[in-house]
């Protein structure tokens, strides 16, 4: 294994793995182990399938705390944006995951260092590895320290503004006035249920409801999006 790789998991996470091999194994591409078959190593896709769902009931856990008043719908998207390829390979790169991987020389020579598919399934793979070795509750000490902060600061927070995003669609070609009018409210003081009408130019284009005016907002947007994105 790696000395500067358990050392940088040592100093930066304050992680020292049990089964070495557990790790060796997080960080072994297929392509590496095709072209070693003597040697007797096992890829990490399995511990990258268990990753995945550490970090999914991980993440779904600190959403649906942190975000209480969002809805299913708005809370998956979230999710979806947080865990998605893109996203985790950036956090692999930010951990220099991608120094230690164990390539073929084809990965290698093909740019596989820098493939986004491959550094995600490396992130889920270590997140398994290390789920085996110390359990759920050191997973997500590492999850707190690499993932969390980043939702904390918004981030993946443009990935359910829907508003933003309805004023680039409608904007593209030129000014667009875009107003959200309140229409309805109904329900006892401590569960109102807001409904909010957005108009471009004057033309209703959606409607939404919400428990605050700006939930509502946010859906008449989303509604108003997947209108004009049918069209």
């Amino acid at each position: 294994m790696d000395t500067q790789l358990v050392n940088e998991l040592k100093v930066n996470y304050g992680i020292v793995f049990h089964d070495v091999n557990l790790l060796e194994q997080a960080f072994t591409h297929s392509s590496y182990v095709n072209e070693h078959r003597n040697m007797n190593i096992s890829d990490n896709e399995r511990l990258e399938f268990l990753g995945d769902a550490v970090l999914e009931i991980q993440v779904s856990d600190y959403l649906y705390h942190h975000y209480p008043n969002l809805p299913e719908g708005r809370l998956t998207r979230l999710r979806s944006a947080i865990v998605r390829e893109e996203s985790l390979s950036k956090f692999a790169k930010e951990c220099h995951f991608d120094h230690y991987i164990l390539l073929g020389k084809g990965e290698e020579n093909s740019g596989g260092r820098d493939r986004a598919a491959l550094l995600c399934d490396l992130f889920e793979a270590f997140l398994g590895a290390l789920y085996l070795d110390q359990g759920y509750d050191t997973a997500l000490h590492f999850i707190q320290t690499v993932v969390f902060p980043k939702i904390e600061a918004g981030v993946f927070t443009r990935e359910m503004d829907h508003k933003t995003r309805l004023q680039e669609v409608l904007q593209k070609g030129g000014d667009v006035s875009i107003d959200y009018r309140l229409v309805n409210e109904e329900g006892p003081a401590h569960d109102r249920i807001f409904t909010i009408e957005v108009s471009a130019d004057n033309q209703v284009i959606g409607s939404g409801q919400g428990k605050s005016k700006k939930l509502a907002e946010q859906d008449a947007a989303e509604k108003a999006l997947t209108k004009i994105a049918a069209k």
